[in-house]
Protein backbone atom coordinates (compact mmCIF):
# COMPACT_ATOMS: atom_id res chain seq x y z
CA UNK A 1 0.00 0.00 0.00
CA UNK A 2 0.94 3.61 -0.80
CA UNK A 3 -0.08 6.89 0.14
CA UNK A 4 0.23 10.40 -2.26
CA UNK A 5 0.00 13.58 -0.95
CA UNK A 6 -0.67 16.77 -2.57
CA UNK A 7 0.53 19.79 -1.06
CA UNK A 8 0.73 23.58 -2.23
CA UNK A 9 3.18 26.47 -2.50
CA UNK A 10 2.71 29.20 -0.57
CA UNK A 11 3.49 33.06 -0.79
CA UNK A 12 3.68 35.33 2.54
CA UNK A 13 1.22 38.44 1.30
CA UNK A 14 2.50 40.67 4.46
CA UNK A 15 6.21 39.47 5.80
CA UNK A 16 7.02 41.48 8.79
CA UNK A 17 10.31 40.40 10.53
CA UNK A 18 10.59 41.38 14.26
CA UNK A 19 13.70 41.10 16.77
CA UNK A 20 15.67 38.17 16.73
CA UNK A 21 14.48 35.56 19.53
CA UNK A 22 16.50 34.10 22.39
CA UNK A 23 15.59 30.95 20.49
CA UNK A 24 17.30 32.60 17.54
CA UNK A 25 14.31 32.84 15.58
CA UNK A 26 12.99 36.16 14.27
CA UNK A 27 9.52 37.38 15.72
CA UNK A 28 7.47 37.08 12.86
CA UNK A 29 3.29 38.39 11.91
CA UNK A 30 3.05 37.18 8.54
CA UNK A 31 -0.01 36.38 6.03
CA UNK A 32 0.39 32.73 4.53
CA UNK A 33 -1.55 32.49 1.63
CA UNK A 34 -1.23 29.19 -0.63
CA UNK A 35 -1.60 28.43 -4.09
CA UNK A 36 -2.02 26.10 -6.62
CA UNK A 37 1.37 24.85 -7.73
CA UNK A 38 1.96 21.72 -5.70
CA UNK A 39 4.34 19.03 -5.17
CA UNK A 40 3.33 15.64 -4.30
CA UNK A 41 4.75 13.14 -1.80
CA UNK A 42 4.10 9.67 -2.22
CA UNK A 43 4.73 7.27 0.87
CA UNK A 44 5.28 3.73 0.66
CA UNK A 45 6.38 1.39 2.88
CA UNK A 46 10.01 -0.19 2.67
CA UNK A 47 12.86 -1.63 4.67
CA UNK A 48 14.53 1.64 5.44
CA UNK A 49 13.82 5.47 5.32
CA UNK A 50 14.82 6.84 2.12
CA UNK A 51 14.20 9.20 -0.27
CA UNK A 52 13.95 10.19 -3.80
CA UNK A 53 13.34 13.50 -5.67
CA UNK A 54 11.99 13.95 -9.26
CA UNK A 55 10.66 17.52 -11.09
CA UNK A 56 11.48 20.97 -11.13
CA UNK A 57 15.18 21.86 -9.29
CA UNK A 58 15.50 17.80 -8.04
CA UNK A 59 19.25 17.64 -8.42
CA UNK A 60 19.36 20.21 -5.57
CA UNK A 61 17.11 18.41 -3.22
CA UNK A 62 18.80 16.28 -0.41
CA UNK A 63 17.68 13.18 -0.15
CA UNK A 64 19.34 12.30 3.56
CA UNK A 65 18.25 13.76 6.60
CA UNK A 66 18.80 17.80 4.74
CA UNK A 67 15.44 16.71 3.68
CA UNK A 68 12.54 18.18 5.67
CA UNK A 69 10.10 15.54 4.36
CA UNK A 70 12.91 12.91 5.65
CA UNK A 71 12.74 14.38 9.01
CA UNK A 72 9.20 15.03 9.02
CA UNK A 73 9.18 10.59 8.95
CA UNK A 74 11.63 10.28 11.21
CA UNK A 75 10.07 12.34 14.06
CA UNK A 76 6.57 10.51 13.13
CA UNK A 77 7.95 7.34 13.56
CA UNK A 78 9.47 8.13 16.80
CA UNK A 79 6.39 9.61 18.09
CA UNK A 80 4.31 6.92 17.10
CA UNK A 81 7.17 4.21 18.57
CA UNK A 82 7.01 2.62 15.08
CA UNK A 83 10.20 2.24 12.55
CA UNK A 84 10.51 4.62 10.07
CA UNK A 85 11.07 2.22 6.92
CA UNK A 86 9.35 3.87 4.39
CA UNK A 87 10.26 4.97 0.75
CA UNK A 88 9.26 8.56 0.25
CA UNK A 89 9.18 9.53 -3.27
CA UNK A 90 8.66 13.41 -4.09
CA UNK A 91 7.34 14.99 -7.05
CA UNK A 92 8.34 18.54 -7.36
CA UNK A 93 6.54 21.50 -8.84
CA UNK A 94 7.65 24.08 -6.38
CA UNK A 95 10.97 25.76 -6.87
CA UNK A 96 13.60 24.71 -4.62
CA UNK A 97 15.07 27.88 -2.59
CA UNK A 98 12.58 30.42 -4.43
CA UNK A 99 10.88 31.53 -1.28
CA UNK A 100 7.55 29.36 -2.02
CA UNK A 101 8.16 27.20 0.75
CA UNK A 102 8.77 24.09 -1.62
CA UNK A 103 10.90 21.91 1.63
CA UNK A 104 8.66 23.09 4.43
CA UNK A 105 5.44 21.71 1.93
CA UNK A 106 7.32 18.47 1.63
CA UNK A 107 7.81 17.91 5.04
CA UNK A 108 3.89 18.81 5.53
CA UNK A 109 2.81 16.34 3.40
CA UNK A 110 4.83 13.47 4.39
CA UNK A 111 3.70 13.61 8.22
CA UNK A 112 0.16 13.15 6.30
CA UNK A 113 1.06 10.26 4.44
CA UNK A 114 3.29 8.79 7.23
CA UNK A 115 0.32 9.14 9.70
CA UNK A 116 -2.15 7.69 7.18
CA UNK A 117 0.19 4.68 6.56
CA UNK A 118 1.21 4.33 10.25
CA UNK A 119 -2.38 4.98 12.12
CA UNK A 120 -1.70 8.25 13.62
CA UNK A 121 -4.14 11.20 13.91
CA UNK A 122 -3.95 14.06 11.85
CA UNK A 123 -4.59 15.66 15.14
CA UNK A 124 -1.36 15.39 16.23
CA UNK A 125 0.26 16.90 13.48
CA UNK A 126 0.60 20.30 13.89
CA UNK A 127 2.57 20.39 16.99
CA UNK A 128 5.26 17.70 15.12
CA UNK A 129 4.89 20.55 12.06
CA UNK A 130 6.18 23.34 14.22
CA UNK A 131 8.90 21.36 15.79
CA UNK A 132 10.66 20.44 12.23
CA UNK A 133 10.27 24.39 11.03
CA UNK A 134 8.32 27.73 11.20
CA UNK A 135 6.49 27.04 7.83
CA UNK A 136 6.07 23.44 8.37
CA UNK A 137 2.47 24.04 9.91
CA UNK A 138 1.19 26.18 7.54
CA UNK A 139 0.99 23.52 4.25
CA UNK A 140 -1.26 20.92 5.92
CA UNK A 141 -3.65 23.95 6.83
CA UNK A 142 -3.53 25.48 3.21
CA UNK A 143 -5.64 28.74 2.16
CA UNK A 144 -4.82 31.73 3.94
CA UNK A 145 -3.68 32.17 7.15
CA UNK A 146 -2.10 34.55 10.12
CA UNK A 147 1.09 33.68 11.31
CA UNK A 148 2.54 34.87 14.31
CA UNK A 149 5.54 33.73 16.93
CA UNK A 150 8.01 32.44 14.52
CA UNK A 151 5.03 31.44 11.73
CA UNK A 152 4.27 28.19 13.46
CA UNK A 153 1.23 30.17 15.60
CA UNK A 154 -1.68 30.00 12.76
CA UNK A 155 -5.62 31.78 12.50
CA UNK A 156 -6.78 30.99 9.64
CA UNK A 157 -8.04 34.63 7.76
CA UNK A 158 -11.16 34.85 6.22
CA UNK A 159 -10.80 35.35 2.33
CA UNK A 160 -13.46 36.50 -0.37
CA UNK A 161 -12.67 35.53 -3.88
CA UNK A 162 -9.41 34.38 -5.64
CA UNK A 163 -6.06 36.04 -6.30
CA UNK A 164 -4.09 35.45 -9.41
CA UNK A 165 -0.60 35.08 -9.88
CA UNK A 166 2.41 35.12 -11.84
CA UNK A 167 5.89 33.38 -10.43
CA UNK A 168 8.65 34.58 -12.29
CA UNK A 169 11.51 31.85 -11.40
CA UNK A 170 14.99 32.76 -11.09
CA UNK A 171 18.07 31.23 -11.94
CA UNK A 172 19.94 31.40 -8.49
CA UNK A 173 18.48 30.33 -5.41
CA UNK A 174 18.53 32.29 -1.86
CA UNK A 175 19.22 30.04 1.16
CA UNK A 176 15.93 31.43 3.98
CA UNK A 177 19.07 31.63 6.57
CA UNK A 178 20.96 33.97 4.30
CA UNK A 179 18.24 36.25 3.57
CA UNK A 180 17.82 36.75 7.26
CA UNK A 181 21.46 37.48 8.37
CA UNK A 182 21.29 40.25 5.28
CA UNK A 183 18.43 41.39 6.94
CA UNK A 184 20.36 41.46 10.12
CA UNK A 185 23.07 43.32 8.91
CA UNK A 186 20.83 45.87 6.83
CA UNK A 187 19.25 46.82 10.13
CA UNK A 188 22.53 46.59 12.39
CA UNK A 189 23.65 49.24 9.67
CA UNK A 190 20.86 51.58 9.84
CA UNK A 191 19.61 50.89 5.97
CA UNK A 192 16.61 48.60 6.50
CA UNK A 193 13.01 49.81 6.78
CA UNK A 194 11.01 49.13 10.29
CA UNK A 195 9.72 46.13 11.14
CA UNK A 196 6.06 45.53 9.62
CA UNK A 197 4.11 43.79 12.32
CA UNK A 198 0.77 45.19 11.62
CA UNK A 199 -0.70 43.10 9.27
CA UNK A 200 -4.61 44.56 10.25
CA UNK A 201 -4.70 46.45 6.45
CA UNK A 202 -3.93 43.10 4.39
CA UNK A 203 -6.34 40.96 6.55
CA UNK A 204 -9.12 44.12 5.98
CA UNK A 205 -8.54 43.89 1.73
CA UNK A 206 -8.67 39.93 2.10
CA UNK A 207 -12.63 39.71 4.04
CA UNK A 208 -13.53 42.88 1.51
CA UNK A 209 -12.81 40.33 -1.65
CA UNK A 210 -10.29 43.69 -2.90
CA UNK A 211 -7.38 42.25 -5.59
CA UNK A 212 -6.60 46.00 -5.58
CA UNK A 213 -6.73 46.51 -1.87
CA UNK A 214 -4.53 43.40 -1.54
CA UNK A 215 -1.79 44.45 -4.36
CA UNK A 216 -1.64 48.19 -2.22
CA UNK A 217 -1.17 46.17 0.80
CA UNK A 218 1.56 43.39 -0.03
CA UNK A 219 4.81 43.75 2.06
CA UNK A 220 7.87 42.08 2.61
CA UNK A 221 10.40 42.87 4.91
CA UNK A 222 12.80 40.05 3.13
CA UNK A 223 12.50 42.27 -0.22
CA UNK A 224 15.74 44.16 0.62
CA UNK A 225 17.53 41.43 1.55
CA UNK A 226 17.12 39.26 -1.21
CA UNK A 227 17.54 42.15 -3.32
CA UNK A 228 21.05 42.75 -1.93
CA UNK A 229 21.59 38.62 -2.32
CA UNK A 230 20.36 39.12 -5.97
CA UNK A 231 20.57 42.11 -7.69
CA UNK A 232 18.90 40.99 -10.82
CA UNK A 233 15.55 40.60 -9.27
CA UNK A 234 14.87 44.57 -9.29
CA UNK A 235 15.26 44.16 -13.08
CA UNK A 236 12.51 40.92 -12.79
CA UNK A 237 10.56 43.21 -10.43
CA UNK A 238 9.83 46.35 -12.67
CA UNK A 239 9.73 44.13 -15.96
CA UNK A 240 6.75 42.61 -14.28
CA UNK A 241 4.85 45.91 -13.14
CA UNK A 242 5.45 47.94 -16.42
CA UNK A 243 3.73 44.65 -18.19
CA UNK A 244 0.69 44.84 -16.53
CA UNK A 245 0.94 43.30 -12.61
CA UNK A 246 -1.12 45.32 -10.20
CA UNK A 247 1.82 44.59 -7.53
CA UNK A 248 5.02 43.06 -7.81
CA UNK A 249 6.94 41.49 -4.69
CA UNK A 250 9.77 38.91 -3.98
CA UNK A 251 8.16 35.69 -2.28
CA UNK A 252 9.39 35.06 0.93
CA UNK A 253 13.25 35.29 1.24
CA UNK A 254 13.37 34.82 -2.58
CA UNK A 255 14.41 34.70 -5.43
CA UNK A 256 11.16 34.01 -6.47
CA UNK A 257 9.41 37.31 -8.00
CA UNK A 258 5.09 36.86 -7.46
CA UNK A 259 2.83 39.25 -9.65
CA UNK A 260 -0.45 40.24 -8.35
CA UNK A 261 -3.11 39.96 -11.92
CA UNK A 262 -6.50 41.43 -12.25
CA UNK A 263 -7.77 38.09 -13.52
CA UNK A 264 -7.00 34.51 -14.64
CA UNK A 265 -6.84 36.01 -18.02
CA UNK A 266 -4.01 38.48 -17.00
CA UNK A 267 -1.86 36.31 -15.51
CA UNK A 268 -1.98 34.37 -18.85
CA UNK A 269 -0.74 37.62 -20.64
CA UNK A 270 1.66 38.62 -17.95
CA UNK A 271 3.53 35.01 -18.00
CA UNK A 272 3.88 35.26 -21.70
CA UNK A 273 5.13 38.62 -21.79
CA UNK A 274 7.61 38.22 -19.15
CA UNK A 275 9.24 34.88 -20.33
CA UNK A 276 9.39 36.89 -23.82
CA UNK A 277 11.58 39.81 -21.93
CA UNK A 278 14.15 37.36 -20.60
CA UNK A 279 14.21 38.98 -16.99
CA UNK A 280 13.64 35.39 -15.22
CA UNK A 281 14.23 31.71 -15.96
CA UNK A 282 10.65 30.52 -16.72
CA UNK A 283 7.42 31.66 -15.38
CA UNK A 284 4.31 29.86 -13.31
CA UNK A 285 0.60 30.93 -13.65
CA UNK A 286 -1.55 30.24 -10.44
CA UNK A 287 -4.19 31.00 -8.26
CA UNK A 288 -5.49 31.05 -4.59
CA UNK A 289 -6.65 30.21 -1.95
CA UNK A 290 -5.49 26.68 -2.25
CA UNK A 291 -6.25 23.65 -0.14
CA UNK A 292 -3.93 22.11 2.17
CA UNK A 293 -1.87 18.91 2.23
CA UNK A 294 -4.46 16.53 0.89
CA UNK A 295 -4.52 12.96 -0.01
CA UNK A 296 -5.32 11.89 -3.32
Amino acid sequence: MSVTVRVPAKVNLHLGVGPLRPDGYHELVTVFHAVDLFDEVQATPASELSVGVVGEGAADVPTDSGNLAWRAAALLAEHAGVDPEVRLEISKAIPVAGGMAGGSADGAAALVACAELWGVSRAELPDLAAQLGSDVAFPLLGGTALGTGRGEVLAPALTTGSLHWVFALADQGISTSAAYRELDRQRAAGSAPPPSLDAAAMLEALRAGSTERVAAVLTNDLEPAALALAPALRRTLDAGRDLGALAGIVSGSGPTCAFLCPDAGAAVKLAAALAAEDVCRTTRVAAGPAPGATVV
